[in-house]
Order: structure tokens, then C-alpha cells, then sequence
């Protein structure tokens, strides 16, 4: 599979084009690289409490993405994933199983999937080159076309595209958040762990929650890209009333609104920024609408306020 893959590379883009390639190939490269090679990744998830070793693996079983992650401190923490299905596994609970096309929390879904997505929001800019991991790399910078969202850098490595290090930066370019690879491994083939983990039998996939008779939420404004991809009902931890959630996102930055009715429920009234996840909570008419996501407060500010009944 290994001399495969790198067989069509030389013939679709040969060392010399590589010179020409724009931005956005590139990244359409990467998104084309994490689904179709196998390989292990270890790497460092950086923000600004704390720091995760993990290890990711990726590979392909009778045509099906097989990947898993471990977390390296602290209790076992795992998760898998074949097809579209996430399971799980943790120390202190029973593995449950979720639909999704990605692992969250190693690199933005977005990577792997249509780069063209994103251009509504964002511009693609080649950077300089440098070595990580000791391979060469390239640098693409993804700008947003506006002050609403972050910026992001990602460096992709010469060999396979496969992404060695992806910084998110606030609007004063200072880092938020880092995910670094310290080591990649190109593998011939799916390793033994995910060819296990294929055979398994897996947890079913959670029901989704059906959601109750709510008001038709809608925005009056939104940044640019962003769309409602999910509106249901939450049951905020700690208490027994549901709420309203409505999910965002552009294609690379997910954001989740939370609606009450003023006094029924109790929402967070802070105003903060942590690792790149700020919350806002607004008072609209006679609702109390929280949202957060890992954008500027002031944008997430603006959205809440924006809220209304259609």
C-alpha cells in the first residue's frame, strides 16, 4: 500500500511540481493523505494548562478507515474508530460508540475533509519551508477573511503532505493552541492494532436524542461560512431542565448555542477566553443564550445577541 500510494504521488505530482503547487493544493494533498495512507503518528497536544502526549494510528482494513488514539498520562483513555463509527474507552465508564467521520481532539476534521469548504471564510497562503520531525516540511498559512474567527498554521511534511505541526492563533497572533509531531512512522501497511480493532464488535452507535417541541431559533447574523448543521434539546449537567442547542460551524471551528427561557434554567454569566474557547452569554428578549467556541468572544457576543424567533 505504502509504494502504491507513493507511486501515484510521483506521477500526479512530481518533485519538480511541487514548486507550483498553490496553497490550497496542498491542502487538498493532506485531506487526501489522512484518509488514504497508513501511518503512526506520535505527538504533542499543546495548550496553555496543559500538555498531552498521544499516539494516532491510521490505516485501511478491506477498504474501511480504521484509526485509533491513546492518550499516554494519566487513567487509559482510548478511542477508536472504523468507518463512521467512534467508540470510547475509558477507565471509569463503558465504552460507548458515537457516528463520526473523525477522532476529535487530534486535528481539525476539517483537514480530512473538502478543502473547498473553507474558502468561504478563509484564504490559503504558501509560507516558507523548515524541518519537523526531521523530515522537510512546507508551510500553508489559513487566514480568515475576517476578525470573527482565528488563523491557523499547519506545516506539511515534503514526503507524504501528512500535517507535523498545526497552531491555532488568536487575532494578536499569539498561540492558543499546538498540536506538534514528534515522531511519524510511514507504514507499509494497517498494523495489527487496527486490524483487531476492525474485527471487533463494537458498542452500537448512541441514539440521538429526539428533540422535543422547541421554538424555531434562528440568527439574524452569523460570520460568514457558518452554517446550522444540528438543532436539538441538551440537558445541562447538573440540572434536569433542557435547553435548547443549536450547533455552528464554517467547515473549521465548531460553535454551540445554548437557549433558555430567562430564569427557568441557569447558564454561565461569564464572559472568558481559556485555550482558545471563549464563552458568551447574552440576555435576549426573555431568553438567556449562551454560545460557545473556540472564536474570538466578541464574535460569539454578536451571534447570541443576533438570536430570534422565526
Amino acid at each position: 500500500m505504502r509504494l502504491i500510494w507513493l507511486a501515484l504521488l510521483v506521477l500526479v505530482f512530481p518533485a519538480s511540481a511541487q514548486e507550483e503547487l498553490s496553497a490550497k493544493a496542498w491542502l487538498e494533498n493532506m485531506s487526501l493523505a489522512l484518509k488514504g495512507q497508513e501511518f503512526k503518528m506520535s505527538l504533542i497536544h499543546l495548550q496553555a494548562d496543559h500538555i498531552r502526549p498521544l499516539v494516532y494510528l491510521h490505516g485501511k482494513v478491506e477498504d474501511q478507515e480504521v484509526a485509533f488514539l491513546e492518550h499516554l498520562n494519566g487513567p487509559p483513555k482510548n478511542a477508536v474508530r472504523v468507518g463512521n463509527t467512534v467508540t470510547f474507552i475509558e477507565h471509569d465508564q463503558p465504552a460507548y460508540s458515537v457516528r463520526a467521520e473523525r477522532i476529535q481532539g487530534v486535528l481539525p476534521p476539517a483537514f480530512a475533509g473538502v478543502i473547498s469548504d473553507l474558502e468561504s471564510g478563509y484564504q490559503f497562503v504558501l509560507g516558507g519551508r523548515s524541518r519537523l520531525a526531521g523530515r522537510p516540511s512546507q508551510l500553508v498559512r489559513i487566514i480568515p477573511n475576517d476578525d470573527n474567527r482565528y488563523s491557523y498554521q499547519v506545516w506539511l511534511d515534503m514526503d507524504t503532505y501528512l500535517p507535523l505541526r498545526y497552531d491555532m492563533l488568536n487575532l494578536e497572533k499569539q498561540l492558543l493552541e499546538q498540536v506538534l509531531v514528534v515522531e511519524l512512522i510511514v507504514l507499509d501497511d494497517a498494523p495489527a492494532i487496527l486490524r483487531e480493532a476492525y474485527k471487533q464488535d463494537w458498542p452500537e452507535i448512541m441514539p440521538q436524542p429526539q428533540r422535543e417541541q422547541a421554538d424555531n431559533w434562528q440568527f439574524k447574523w452569523l460570520p460568514q461560512g457558518f452554517k446550522i448543521l444540528v438543532k436539538d434539546n441538551h440537558r445541562l449537567i447538573g440540572s434536569h431542565e433542557s435547553v435548547e442547542y443549536i450547533a455552528l460551524s464554517d467547515g473549521l471551528v465548531n460553535i454551540s448555542v445554548y437557549v433558555a427561557r430567562a430564569g427557568e434554567t441557569a447558564l454561565p454569566d461569564e464572559l472568558m477566553t481559556r485555550n482558545g474557547l471563549s464563552l458568551a452569554a447574552e440576555r435576549v428578549g426573555n431568553a438567556e443564550v449562551v454560545a460557545v467556541g473556540k472564536v474570538p468572544a466578541e464574535t460569539l457576543s454578536r451571534i447570541a445577541k443576533s438570536i430570534t424567533i422565526e
